[in-house]
């Protein structure tokens, strides 16, 4: 059961949207026609609005956190670790905000694991890590070299462990330590990615160009339908990826036993922020496409009723315990939980049923879990 206040607002929000529109939806059951000027527009705003200055954020944010991983190995100190440790929270948050938009560049040459390798079930991109800060296998403080390692020991969740993870005093108490030097190598390594991505999305003659201009002459998408479908398949599976990965990752409702070490970055207290930067993620996608304005006035209830739910898993995630432990064992933290995952499940409908039939996508066929 979820705080009686987030559940009467919630509930009498959506009652309140549907009920409005409700004449007007049997009306007017059909759904609007998809013109190629419409979709045009889609997607250009889906590039300039959303790609685009997500990656370049992204890129950013790594370089910064390259700065003061170089600035901690050189002069070693409590507050130049605090500020390694805030840069690393921003670019992880940038992470999450971007990384919502799992297809094009960011899939090849294992792009997406290198910059984040998660889920890690059996613990394979932690026993990596450990073995290489005993070993202090000096090819691994280069980025050229790491780049060439496992998809494990070379992003954000191997550096979440050097800054954060046993062992991590020796950061402030050696100048240039090997710790020190994987770490800005790691750093080093997200920064290059980060900026291909950049490049490959900002190039005028490349992908954004076929993105943009769906047909025949396209390299991405053929016909209108299947560029819309693309950007409806992002918001759904990245609702998945919130459910499945980061909160049944480590709890799932009604189950006797929770995993809290097995929640993403954990140690540095990001777990509930990464889900906040998702979503909101997820909620610039929505509105930074103007996917509303594919919609009938009559259908526009499916993006307030989307909207609600965002507020309420974005609430829920700042009210929950940071303390991964407490989050789990106590009554009114796991209500929470639940009330994320019951969220979740109706979000991820929103998008695959109600907005999905309103774009008038093929009746039948559905986006969940690869369906």
């Amino acid at each position: 059961m979820r705080t009686s206040v987030l559940s009467i607002g919630l509930a009498l929000g959506l009652f309140l949207f549907a009920a409005a529109d409700a004449g007007a939806q049997d009306a007017n059951p059909s759904p609007p026609v998809l013109t190629h000027e419409r979709t045009t527009a889609l997607m250009e705003r889906v590039i300039t609005n959303v790609i685009q200055p997500g990656y370049r954020d992204f890129s950013e944010k790594t370089g910064l956190l390259s700065d003061r991983m170089m600035q901690l190995c050189t002069v070693p100190s409590a507050n130049n670790l605090a500020q390694a440790q805030a840069a690393f929270s921003e670019a992880a948050k940038s992470w999450a905000r971007i990384e919502i938009v799992r297809v094009g560049p960011v899939l090849e040459k294992n792009r997406f694991e290198r910059i984040l390798f998660y889920p890690d079930k059996k613990g394979l991109g932690f026993r990596q890590v450990q073995a290489l800060l005993s070993s202090s296998d000096e090819t691994a403080t280069a980025p050229d070299t790491l780049s060439s390692k496992s998809v494990a020991v070379q992003g954000l969740g191997a550096l979440e462990f050097v800054l954060y993870g046993t062992g991590s005093d020796q950061l402030t108490a050696q100048t240039k330590s090997y710790r020190c030097r994987y770490g800005l190598a790691i750093a080093g390594n997200v920064q290059h990615i980060a900026m291909e991505l950049v490049q490959a999305w900002d190039d005028p003659d490349g992908l954004s160009k076929d993105w943009k201009n769906p047909g025949p002459q396209s390299s991405a998408f053929r016909q209108d339908q299947e560029a819309v479908t693309e950007v409806l398949g992002i918001l759904v599976h990245a609702a998945e990826a919130l459910r499945d990965q980061r909160i049944e990752s480590f709890y799932k409702s009604g189950s006797s036993q929770s995993f809290p070490k097995q929640a993403l970055f954990w140690r540095s207290g990001l777990t509930f922020p990464m889900m906040r930067e998702n979503l909101e993620g997820l909620r610039q996608l929505v509105h930074g496409s103007g996917i509303k304005e594919l919609l009938k006035p009559s259908q526009i209830w499916i993006v307030n009723s989307i909207d609600v739910y965002f507020k309420s898993l974005i609430t829920l995630a700042q009210d929950i315990d940071a303390d991964l432990e407490a989050a789990v064992s106590k009554p009114q933290q796991k209500a929470k939980l639940d009330a994320m995952l019951s969220d979740s499940r109706d979000l991820i409908s929103l998008f695959n049923d109600d907005l999905g039939q309103a774009l008038g996508l093929t009746t039948g066929f559905s986006f969940s879990d690869g369906d």
